[in-house]
């Protein structure tokens, strides 16, 4: 069986859910938190049991560290150069250009999902099952950002359809991501891969420690943790499938 379009429908859902969620009914922050922890604990599972072995069992050591500092140096770019948009700032300042900041918050998502596509191929590196635990994490860490841009958008807009359609298009950097990444394989040495499965668990590493955790901090519940836990235990016993 192919599994390519399972991990295709998987990395757009994010965007796509949240965005429906954005223009019906906004979540509890409860349950927002126990998402984004739970996202944290299988990004830091696939890093550091699935990733990391395998960028070194590919390439080397010092590869893999090479790979890793270049992957969050890549989302910290990103995040300086074209500010993130982090779930728990979903609240309009007062005083603020509602629309300007909606349309800038789009464009900056739209950057930041390109190399999660790309991680998402990536995972194909050690195993299928990886890949597609790796879109699992990452369209439930989008859903809350699908929140976070179409319910401004509506706001702005006043049309549900057009919001929800210019939220979802977010997902199509994922797609393209994905399928580039996945597309070079082909074409790229061991050493190469191990380079850049190493920038993948940095690039994974920096989005939980920069973003899921400190928003999913941002809840008065810290039973919390349990959700990243879980999320940990979650890739543990993929091993065993």
């Amino acid at each position: 069986m192919d599994v390519l379009p399972v991990v295709v429908i998987i990395s757009v859902l994010g965007p796509i859910i949240g965005s429906v969620i954005g223009v019906a009914r906004k979540p509890s922050p409860g349950y927002i938190c126990n998402m984004l922890c739970f996202a944290s604990g299988v990004m830091l599972g696939v890093s550091f049991l699935e990733l990391i072995p395998e960028s070194i069992r590919v390439s080397s050591v010092g590869v893999c560290a090479t790979g890793l500092v270049i992957g969050s140096l890549l989302m910290y770019g990103l995040d300086r150069f074209i500010p993130h948009l982090h779930p728990e700032l979903c609240a309009q300042e007062q005083g603020c250009n509602l629309r300007r900041t909606s349309i800038y918050l789009l464009a900056g998502i739209f950057m930041h999902n390109f190399p999660e596509g790309m991680a998402i191929a990536m995972g194909g590196v050690t195993q299928t099952k990886v890949s597609l635990v790796i879109a699992l994490a990452i369209a439930i860490h989008n859903i809350p950002e699908g929140v976070c841009t179409s319910a401004p958008y509506y706001l702005v807009s006043g049309s549900r359809l057009k919001a929800f359609l210019v939220s979802s298009s977010t997902a199509l950097p994922i797609l393209a991501g994905y399928l580039l990444a996945r597309h070079a394989f082909s074409f790229i040495s061991l050493r190469t891969i191990g380079l850049i499965v190493g920038a993948t668990a940095g690039l994974m590493i920096y989005i939980t420690a920069d973003e899921l955790i400190p928003s999913s901090c941002a809840g008065e519940n810290h039973a919390t943790i349990f959700a990243l836990i879980f999320g940990v235990i979650f890739v543990v016993l993929l091993g065993l499938i």
